[in-house]
């Protein structure tokens, strides 16, 4: 690895004298974990998020923003501008890759991928990456390109308030920022760190990149409790009411404007054994009023923590806006939000207790409830929540239908692009991140790293629709761990998993039927075989490995 940082810098000097009087912007990516379609503010939610509000209503929104379906596939795909299995980790990390599965599944990023940092490293940029990584520590940030980090690089989650657990790197880094022990929360040491390298870069005289990967608000749900207490009363109302509520909102915006846009009924819970779906395996998420008083104030508690989770990050980017500001650095820098997956139903609507996620979920009642969110727990809202805060899409996180695999998604460069007031609607993905960062700066993709030839890039460049442009049509593919989709234009086919009744393709026209309620399948067998197709060369070129089907296209129909 440190050959291809040697030879990325060796390139730079070309660069820099081709590229003279170019004024590249900086550039500054937030990820959000497991955060909903419609939980931000500027989307429906009742979240306030009003630091992202503002970015949205000075730079552009879109309302299809495709994911991966899970946290470290969508992670490697958006961090090289390639499909999960291109970059390695087409399911999971791990450290012991299934022999059988190839390249895509190695677990760790491939060898013959770049990260957006080493694509950036030829034309100087200075790269920065704060919080959680999730692309296997062997293949950590500063080994694919980034100069400093802080964070963790081990595991999908951690306490927040585990202050020795988050590491410097490079190893012979002083920690710039001092915590007491009993003072710290992880999400707000993530805002001051991106502060952190930011004034580092601009000191730097490069340009720079500051990737801000968030762990909130993924499970555990962790907030301190002051923060979480103005949020009870609100969830008390339940998920019924709030999903109705926002939805009336997502229409009032704009953003679910029209006949294709309906609430969806309330979604099910993935089958699996009866004490991880809390007793409704294969059922809808309970109605709100059929729960006992008990319940449903532990469950509004658990949303309450989350709710403040997700405060923390914009308030985060509230911080780092206002020292752009402040540095006038704001209109030449670029900055990109969205989420890795859909809203996370792990595991039942009651959600689950402790690191293990196995038998019953604690109730908490009484004193007790203000001990959910604190130190040394380990708690999930469940699938109640996660399918208020994907209204009004279906299903959740690990599944390709739309509440699967949609997030909200804002660019912001006064310098770049004049401000949206509509909506873009057409499909994206985030692989198209690298292409557009680095058409921003521009810069060519990297061929060679370490003598190793690196795959083309995916994604495509959105700059030009952010301008008023229109993408040429392209087919997107998914695959994860058994749930499969294809979109190409208006239509999509779905493959689902851990249903209740038998799997077949669906078919969808999304243009008329956003939130994927009118399976069309019997009615166009022709279309869904020539997609399924489709699907099968895309995954056979990707990498994917998959069982397929025993029976024909025309005996699932």
């Amino acid at each position: 690895m440190k050959t291809r940082l040697v030879m990325a810098s060796l390139l730079a000097l070309a660069f820099q004298l081709s590229s003279f009087g170019t004024d590249r912007p900086n550039i500054i990516v937030v990820l959000a974990d497991d955060l909903g379609y419609s939980d931000l503010g500027c989307y429906g939610g009742e979240i306030p998020t009003p630091h992202l509000d503002s970015l949205a209503k000075g730079g552009a929104r879109f309302s299809q923003m495709y994911n991966s379906a899970r946290c470290c596939p969508t992670r490697a795909s958006l961090m090289t501008g390639l499909y999960p299995t291109q970059a390695g980790i087409g399911d999971f990390t791990t450290n012991k890759p299934a022999e059988n599965k190839g390249p895509g599944y190695l677990g760790r990023l491939r060898d013959d991928c770049a990260t957006m940092a080493e694509m950036l490293k030829p034309a100087s940029y200075r790269s920065y990456y704060v919080g959680k990584w999730h692309m296997h520590s062997t293949t950590g940030p500063i080994e694919r390109g980034f100069d400093e980090f802080y964070g963790y690089t081990h595991d999908h989650s951690h306490d927040q308030y585990d202050r020795d657990y988050y590491e410097r790197l490079p190893k012979n880094r002083v920690h710039e920022m001092k915590y007491d022990k009993d003072k710290y929360y992880a999400t707000d040491a993530f805002n001051d760190y991106a502060l952190e390298f930011i004034r580092q870069g601009q000191k730097s005289g490069s340009p720079w990149l500051v990737f801000l990967g968030h762990s909130s608000p993924h499970f555990p749900v962790q907030a301190p409790a002051d923060r979480i207490d103005k949020f009870e009363q609100i969830y008390l109302k339940g998920w019924d009411k709030l999903r109705e509520e926002r939805f009336a909102r997502m229409q009032k915006i704009g953003l679910a404007s029209g006949p294709a846009w309906k609430l969806s009924p309330r979604s099910i819970v993935p089958v699996d054994k009866s004490e991880i779906a809390n007793g409704y395996p294969g059922e809808a998420n309970p109605a709100w009023d059929s729960l006992p008083e008990d319940r449903r104030r532990d469950l509004a508690r658990r949303m309450a923590v989350f709710a403040a989770m997700v405060e923390g990050v914009d308030q985060g980017v509230g911080r780092i806006v206002q020292h752009l500001e402040e540095t006038k650095d704001l209109d030449n820098t670029l900055i990109l939000f969205t989420s890795d997956n859909g809203a996370c139903y792990e595991w039942g609507p009651f959600g689950f207790d402790g690191v293990s996620r196995k038998g019953e979920t604690t109730l908490y009642s009484g004193e007790r409830i203000r001990e959910i969110g604190g130190r040394g727990t380990y708690h999930s809202y469940g699938s109640g929540w996660a399918n208020l805060g994907n209204t009004p899409l279906r299903m959740y996180k690990h599944f390709t239908h739309e509440g699967g695999i949609n997030s909200p998604f804002i660019a912001h460069w006064p310098k770049g692009f004049t401000p949206r007031a509509d909506w873009i609607h057409e499909p994206v993905h985030v692989m198209d991140f690298v292409p557009t960062i680095l058409a921003a700066a521009h810069v060519e993709p990297i061929k060679r790293l370490d003598d190793v030839a690196i795959q083309p890039i995916e994604g495509t460049n959105l700059l030009p629709i952010m301008r008023g442009e229109k993408l040429a049509e392209r087919g997107i593919g998914f695959d994860h761990q058994g749930a499969h989709a294809w979109r190409k234009g208006d239509w999509k086919i779905v493959w689902s998993k851990r249903m209740p009744s038998e799997i077949n393709w669906e078919l969808y026209n999304i243009s008329e039927d956003r939130c994927e309620m009118n399976d069309l399948a019997t009615k166009h067998p022709d279309r869904v075989e020539s997609m399924a197709a489709e699907w099968t060369q895309w995954a056979k070129r990707v990498g994917v490995i998959w069982e397929p089907s025993k029976k024909s296209l025309r005996d699932q129909l």
